[in-house]
């Protein structure tokens, strides 16, 4: 195994193709439906980088981002957003949030692992 991933991604379609193309390229992947316990299982993995939705239920993927970075356990890790939010802003509200890098929905299997692997 390369590494271990987590994906915080409450969309079914989002979160396989994500988790299949990691997986194909020998990747662990761990999953998160929703930001609570995508917090819980990230304090727990401590993984080597976190895939993070902006658009989750209940707590929002900015709000996931800075409780992680708050976690000195976590400090390290990169935590990527790939969200659907591409408008004028978004990518810096995204960073401001603590977010390490940003990618765009929809992803680009051709391209998606070398941005992936670039946060490495």
């Amino acid at each position: 195994m390369k590494g271990n991933v987590l994906i915080i991604e409450d969309n079914e379609q989002n979160l396989y193709l994500v988790s299949f193309i990691l997986q194909k390229h020998d990747y662990e992947v761990h999953q998160a439906r929703d930001g609570r316990t995508g917090i819980a299982l990230a304090d727990e993995l401590q993984p080597d980088l976190i895939l993070l939705d902006i658009q989750l239920p209940g707590m929002d993927g900015y709000a996931v981002a800075q409780v992680l970075r708050d976690n000195p356990k976590l400090k390290d890790v990169p935590v990527i957003a790939v969200t659907s939010y591409a408008m004028v802003g978004d990518r810096e509200q995204a960073l401001a949030a603590g977010c390490t890098g940003y990618i765009e929905k929809p992803i680009n299997p051709d391209t998606f692992m070398d941005q992936v692997e670039s946060y490495l």
